[in-house]
């Protein structure tokens, strides 16, 4: 078993990583489990899956998981899913020092997430997550919230998970796409500070997605052990450094929002062309060289990743308005030096960005 440990003081938690370890959930569980039962909230998709082993896992040490169900994907992530979990949580009387278990993907962690950091001002909650964007990025952190009208992800709050387990073998049921769309934040790692991780990426990505297992091992503890690097310098992105972890976000959740937070553009598809618009934006303004840009393109395209998405320019510089990390009318945009060197970049004009994107995106 790897075990990656998230040193954030009394905060602080362990990442453990291995194959099957959905079968030791009981015996990992067990401490945050009162009364010998723990409440999960889950998927249909994930619990019809999944939840079959991870029962099975609980009930070896005596524990039975009460499944708290919610819609598929960004669906959960609303208002009213958050208070209809709230609401099913607290008709099982579950106190502050109780823990909720995310088994799902980064919608569910999120909406868990969120719901736990409100519920009594602030309960346990445990990830397990089973998509390997979660599974690399969005279960460790604490970065928790729900959608609004406005933006992806405009109302949460930063609330550390107790512990994350993450179980590699629950990728061989993710449909490719998704698998794909998870890897998009691998190779993120890779550009924001990596060079010889997006080096391996480029010859190892394929067998790595292919379900090699020792690659997927690799892959994961490496994207997961570079995120907990960044979090334990800057937990609530107020020096800088988490900001880096946005690589391509700024501009993908843009692009989600202009297609509706929909199956039209997963997440992590969403990232893969913001990653690409980032660092062709770095190129335009000379900071990075245009066959670094290439390469960036280059792989994503080789490993099934969209690069490009039709959209009107001045509709996604209206979403960048709103992104949550803009301040006094600035919004920070994570450039590039190098494959292996992100900046943050607090002087770029939402002007220059439209101008830009009317070059590199063909109108809707």
């Amino acid at each position: 078993m790897t075990r990656i440990d998230v040193a954030l003081g009394e905060r602080s938690y362990p990442v453990l990583v291995e194959q099957g370890l959905l079968g030791q959930a009981g015996e990992l569980l067990a401490p945050y489990a009162r009364g010998g039962r723990i409440a999960v909230v889950s998927d249909q998709n994930v619990w019809s899956l999944h939840g079959p082993a991870l029962e099975r896992g609980l009930r070896r040490s005596g524990i039975s998981a009460v499944p708290i169900l919610v819609p598929t994907g960004e669906e959960a992530k609303t208002w009213t899913i958050a208070a209809a979990v709230s609401e099913q949580l607290l008709s099982l009387e579950l106190g502050r020092d109780d823990h909720v278990a995310a088994f799902g993907g980064g919608a569910v962690g999120d909406l868990a997430g969120f719901v736990a950091a409100i519920l009594k001002r602030g309960c346990g909650y445990i990830q397990l997550p089973t998509t390997l964007l979660a599974q690399v990025d969005s279960s460790v952190g604490g970065k928790t919230a729900i959608n609004s009208a406005a933006g992806k992800n405009l109302i949460g709050a930063f609330h550390q998970p107790r512990l994350v387990l993450v179980d590699p073998c629950v990728l061989d049921t993710l449909p490719p796409r998704e698998l794909r769309a998870g890897y998009a934040e691998v190779v993120k790692y890779g550009l924001i500070g990596d060079r010889d991780f997006f080096d391996w990426l480029e010859h190892s990505g394929a067998a790595m997605l292919g379900g090699e297992p020792a690659a997927r091992l690799h892959a994961i503890a490496t994207s997961i052990a570079a995120k907990v690097r960044v979090v334990a310098e800057d937990e609530r992105e107020t020096s800088g450094r988490r900001a880096l972890l946005n690589l391509g976000h700024t501009f993908g959740h843009a692009l989600e929002a202009e297609a509706g937070f929909s199956d039209r553009l997963l997440h992590g598809e969403a990232v893969a062309v913001g990653m690409v618009l980032a660092f062709a934006f770095s190129a335009e303004r000379g900071l990075c060289p245009a066959e670094h840009a290439e390469r960036v393109r280059a792989h994503l395209e080789a490993v099934g990743l969209p690069t490009s998405f039709e959209a009107d320019p001045a509709a996604l510089v209206r979403h960048i308005r709103q992104d949550k990390k803009a301040s006094a009318g600035r919004v920070p945009f994570i450039l590039a030096r190098a494959i292996g060197e992100a900046i943050v970049a607090h002087d770029v004009e939402l002007d220059e960005v439209e101008a830009f994107l009317s070059r590199q995106l063909q109108l809707a």
